[in-house]
C-alpha cells in the first residue's frame, strides 16, 4: 500500500502561484511514475502533468509553459509549480502513484484561481 500526502492548495489570484507538494509513504518499491489529477465540479478528472521515476514528464496541453512538475526520488516527493494561474485552473487536485499495475491517489487539495 502507498499513502500520498498533498498540501499547498490554495486561494490566488488570477496570474499568481501555488506550489503543491505531494509525499508518498508507505511500501514504495515499484514506483514508475508520479504526478497530479484535476477534478473540477461537474467535471470529470483530468490529468494534469506527470513524471516518470527518470525524470520524463507529460502536462496536459492547457498547462504546457505554466506548470512544471518535478520530484526528488529521495524524498519520495513530486510537486507542482503552477504559474500564471487561470480562473479555469479551479480544480480539486489529486496526487497520483503508478506503482507497476496499481494506481494510487491522495485526498485532494483545492486550488482556487479567483479573476
Amino acid at each position: 500500500q502507498v499513502q500520498l500526502v498533498e498540501s499547498g492548495g490554495g486561494l490566488v489570484q488570477a496570474g499568481g502561484s501555488l506550489r503543491l507538494s505531494c509525499t508518498a509513504s508507505g511500501s514504495l518499491l515499484g514506483i514508475v511514475a508520479m504526478g497530479w489529477y484535476r477534478q473540477a465540479p461537474g467535471k470529470q478528472r483530468e490529468l494534469v502533468a506527470t513524471i516518470s521515476y527518470g525524470g520524463s514528464t507529460n502536462y496536459a496541453d492547457s498547462v504546457k509553459g505554466r506548470f512544471t512538475v518535478s520530484r526528488d526520488n529521495g524524498k519520495n516527493t513530486v510537486y507542482q509549480q503552477m504559474n500564471s494561474l487561470k480562473p479555469e485552473d479551479t480544480s480539486v487536485y489529486y496526487c497520483y502513484a503508478l506503482q507497476i499495475k496499481t494506481g494510487y491517489w491522495g485526498q485532494g487539495t483545492q486550488v482556487t484561481v479567483s479573476s
